[in-house]
């Protein structure tokens, strides 16, 4: 398992991240309970996992680093 402290600069947020049979599935914390996402690649599950952060998605997705997640 992989965590993550994905950064902007009105908060951080952690991410946990994990392969599971060839699928990535990532899991965060809102105020309104977890967040999960699914995905063939590490980024697309982080991207669904991040989506009740709309608005400030994207600057959180700036700071995924991109080595090593498939």
């Amino acid at each position: 398992m992989f965590v993550l402290r994905l950064t902007c600069s009105a908060i951080w947020v952690d991410v946990r991240l994990r392969e599971i049979n060839g699928r990535w599935i990532a899991s965060t914390d809102t105020p309104d309970g977890p967040s999960l996402g699914l995905g063939e690649r590490a980024i697309d599950a982080i991207e669904g996992a991040l989506e009740p952060f709309d608005g400030i998605a994207d600057d959180l997705l700036a700071s995924v680093p991109r080595y090593g997640l498939g």
